[in-house]
Parts: structure tokens; C-alpha cells; sequence
């Protein structure tokens, strides 16, 4: 099987992670695995089987003005059909709503291509592309034999706002044990083996709600003097979340190390995980965090959380942006050790639920039979 991946880079993030997790699978299954990004290859964070081509139209846009923008666009969509072209996949995927729609553009009248575009967010709740943005994937959605939605609410809303015509509900895949990738930051740097701690996972941004998170522990923390707060993550909130940090006082108790590529490290280092997202499409943290037996909270947002927890039984979900819920889940957790390890127990049960072997099965079900 020929297959090549288009994405917008292989950065560190959660759909990056997992285009590079499909490709290697294939990859060592002895597939033809070709890799295409719009930015450098100098951007990459995670690592490709050597077997993997790899390819950069080193296109990147930066937004100088909208006619800029537009010709950026067009030159992309021209590299991307040449690649198509020289290559000529069997099958040909798209991650992300622009890349999606570029391949869409870029595959016109390429017949022998099957196309396979995958929406990684709940769209309604991403940040709003413009007017005519939104136009392109209404239509050219359609285009594609198959689209991939992460969760039922992405199904449902691609069926009614696009005219996809066939979408396939696949949850993220786990790669276990988790591969290790730069930068390494070695947890006893920051961790105090007498302390409990409660980790947090995510972009340094206000989708993850993270200034929520430091008031919840706040009113936490005199309480429960023997646990900390660690959010691994960078981005563009750091320094207001520092501030907060530091006005709240709480500098000896609220850890932000950075991003880490050695996250398995940190898992078993921590006693509990809490996501507190505004919306997802599938949180990888909150699975890998399971995969490591530890007990979890969450807001029940848009989208995911629901699709791996079971209330009560592997995890505890929170009605969606309750701060005071949110207390008192984790006081709940951090009060009962019996609870964190009944809950924990529970959640190893999605290593097999979404291991990386039976995930893929369900893309290559499509590629075998498209129509089905």
C-alpha cells in the first residue's frame, strides 16, 4: 500500500503526534509511507521511521496581508498536486480542516487517489476561520471518499454543515509504552519524592482553561498542603499564568516546566491528572494519562472526555466549565486514596480499547473497502 500523509507540520502537538504514530505503524508494516508538510522540516519534534519519505514544500505562511495569504495558497495547492502526481498514492490523507481542504483542491481529476480527510477538532468551538473559508469546506468536503471524525458530536456536525459523504468515527490511537522525543525534562528537577502531585497536560492557551485550574487549586491548597500542581506545556499564556501563579502565592506549590518529550516519566511520577479544557477533539493527555493508571477529572466539554470516561467507574467527569464541580471532584480525589486507585485500575483498559493495532485496523477497513 502507497500512502501519503498531508499535515501542515509534524510541531509538537496532539495531531501531529498521531500522523507520525499511523505512518510508522504502516511504516514498519512495509508500506510506501510518504510524509508532506507545508513548513519545514526543521520545525519536526517527533521522529519517522527512516523508511519514511519525507517531504517539505517549505511554504509556510506568514500572513503579511490577505493577497500574500492567497498566493501562499495557491503555490501550496500547486506543490502538494506535484507530489501527488510523482508519488501516486493508493491512498492519499489529509489532518486539519485547511489541509484537508488544500488536498481536496490539490486532488482534482486525480481519480486513482483515494481521499481520506480527517477533522481533529470539534469544529463549531475551534477558533472561526473566515467567511470564505468556511465556504471551501462545505464543498469541498465532498469530495472525499471518506472523512474521519474523532468523536459522534464531529460526525453529526460534519453531515449537517458539509457535504461529506461518508464519515467514519475513529478515536486517536495509543502508542504504548509512549515513544520518547526531545526536549527532556527529567521530573526530579521539579518533583519532591515526599509530595503527591496533581498533573495537567496541554498548549499554554485559553482552550485549556489553566488560570481556571490554578484558582480551583488555589482554594485547594491549604487544605491539602502535601500535593502540588505541575502543567507541562509552553505557549503563549505563560506569562499571564505566571502572574497568576506568583499573585496567588503559590509559587512553592505550582510547577510550569515546559514541554516534555519524555511525558511517560511524568505519568508515573504524578498521582492524579485533571483536564480542564474549554472544548477538544480527542485529548490525548487525558488517554495517555489513563494508559498509565492514573485516576482523572475532567470537564465533560466538547468534544472526547466522554468518549473515554465513564463517570464513576475510570474517571470523573465535571459539568462543562463548573469551577466549584471542578473543587469538588478533586476533593474528592485528593481526600481518597481508595478512590484514586479504584479509578485508575479502571482506566488501564484503554490500552487495549485504543491501542495503535486496533485503531489502524479501522483506517485500513476503509482503504480496502471505500464504499462499505
Amino acid at each position: 500500500m502507497r500512502v501519503l500523509f498531508f499535515i501542515n507540520s509534524l510541531s509538537a502537538g496532539g495531531a501531529e503526534r498521531v500522523t507520525v504514530n499511523l505512518a510508522n505503524h504502516w511504516g514498519a508494516q512495509g508500506w510506501e509511507i510518504s510524509l508532506v508538510t507545508i513548513h519545514p522540516i526543521g520545525c519536526d519534534s517527533y521522529a519517522l521511521l527512516p523508511s519514511i519519505r519525507r517531504v517539505s514544500l517549505d511554504l509556510e505562511d506568514d500572513n503579511r496581508s490577505m493577497l500574500w495569504s492567497l498566493w501562499q495558497k495557491m503555490k501550496t495547492v500547486w506543490a502538494l498536486r506535484r507530489e501527488l502526481i510523482a508519488i501516486k498514492p493508493d491512498v492519499a490523507i489529509s489532518i486539519m480542516t485547511d489541509a484537508n481542504i488544500l488536498l481536496a483542491i490539490s486532488s482534482l481529476w486525480l481519480r486513482y487517489i483515494l481521499l481520506v480527510g480527517s477533522e481533529r477538532i470539534y469544529p463549531p468551538l475551534a477558533i472561526n476561520k473566515k467567511r470564505h473559508w468556511e465556504w471551501l469546506r462545505k464543498h469541498t468536503y465532498g469530495r472525499f471518499d471518506r472523512i474521519v471524525a474523532l468523536t459522534s458530536e464531529n460526525e453529526k456536525w460534519l453531515y449537517k454543515h458539509t457535504r461529506a459523504k461518508h464519515i467514519d468515527v475513529i478515536p486517536n490511537p495509543l502508542i504504548w509504552p509512549l515513544p520518547v522525543f526531545p526536549p527532556f525534562i527529567a521530573p526530579e528537577e521539579y518533583l519532591k519524592p515526599e509530595r503527591k502531585y496533581l498533573l495537567a497536560v496541554g498548549r499554554l492557551h485559553p482552550q485549556k482553561q489553566f488560570d481556571l485550574l490554578i484558582r480551583v487549586f488555589k482554594c485547594l491548597s491549604e487544605e491539602y498542603r502535601d500535593w502540588d500542581l505541575v502543567i507541562l506545556g509552553e505557549g503563549n499564556d505563560r506569562s499571564m499564568l505566571e502572574c497568576l501563579v506568583s499573585d496567588l502565592h503559590l509559587q512553592d506549590r505550582i510547577s510550569l516546566p515546559g514541554v516534555a518529550g519524555n511525558l511517560s516519566e511524568w505519568y508515573r511520577h504524578a498521582d492524579a491528572f485533571v483536564l480542564s479544557s474549554a472544548f477538544e477533539g480527542f485529548p490525548n493527555a487525558l488517554l495517555e494519562a489513563m494508559a498509565h493508571g492514573l485516576p482523572v477529572v475532567s470537564f465533560d466539554c466538547d468534544t472526547g472526555p466522554r468518549d473515554l470516561i465513564v463517570h464513576e467507574y475510570n474517571g470523573l467527569l465535571v459539568l462543562d466549565g463548573d469551577a466549584n464541580e471542578m473543587e469538588i471532584s478533586l476533593r474528592r480525589l485528593l481526600s481518597d486514596k481508595a478512590l484514586r486507585l479504584r479509578l485508575g485500575n479502571a482506566a488501564l483498559e484503554v490500552r487495549r480499547r485504543n491501542s495503535i493495532t486496533r485503531i489502524a485496523a479501522k483506517w485500513e477497513a476503509m482503504f480496502i473497502n471505500p464504499s462499505a
